[in-house]
């Protein structure tokens, strides 16, 4: 009785999940890091069901006449805040399908507040100042962050197998501004890529529609 009770528990207990990780250089073609490129990754058998949740704040603050962070990775159906810290006000706006908004002149220590609900691409403007641009990229994986500094990105707990692997920037120039590879990953340890992209000049906001 007692060892039937046994393999039941054995049988009953949860199963680690096998996963490993993500370690993804970008350079220029130059060799130089590239910072702010997103990564992404969706796994071929999907991702879990749930909300998503990253550790970052989900905030777009205007300072220095300028977008902080440039680039934003936040989880479908987010509320972004938009924090002015500069003594001059701000219009933000976007123009992008499913994520178009109007925050209309806010001052100094003002916040306002958008839900991004279409995953995608929101290029952002501020309608006063032309020179500000930013970007938030609205995923619907777990798995998305951006480069540092460094031009490197890692991703941590990937599940073993196929996937596919989504490189982003604003300014690459390619297809929808990325570049798709497959992979496949180990139960454990890291898989290490590097990719070398070419980035265009930036363009005007006014041809940013995404």
């Amino acid at each position: 009785m007692r060892l039937l009770l046994f393999c039941l528990c054995v049988l009953l207990a949860p199963v680690p999940a096998l996963a490993g990780d993500l370690v993804m250089t970008v350079r220029d073609g130059a060799g130089r890091p590239v910072p702010n490129v997103v990564v992404m990754v969706r796994p071929a058998a999907g991702v879990p069901a749930g909300p998503i949740r990253f550790p970052w704040p989900y905030t777009v603050a205007q300072q220095n006449i300028q977008f902080d962070p440039f680039v934003l990775v936040v989880p479908v159906g987010a509320t972004v805040g938009f924090p002015n810290k500069d003594k001059v006000r701000h219009h933000v706006y976007s123009f992008s399908a499913g994520n178009k908004f109007e925050l209309k002149l806010f001052g100094k220590d003002e916040t306002r507040s958008v839900v991004f609900k279409a995953v995608g691409v929101a290029a952002i403007g501020c309608n006063i100042h032309d020179a500000m641009v930013g970007f938030i990229r609205v995923v619907d994986t777990p798995w998305a962050i951006k480069t540092g500094a460094d031009g490197v990105a890692t991703l941590r707990g990937v599940p073993a197998g196929a996937a596919t692997v989504t490189v982003w920037h604003p300014y690459l120039r390619a297809p929808k501004n990325e570049v798709v590879r497959k992979s496949v990953f180990t139960a454990t340890g890291a898989l290490r890529e590097s990719v070398a992209i070419e980035l265009r000049a930036a363009a005007p906001m006014a041809g940013m529609a995404h």
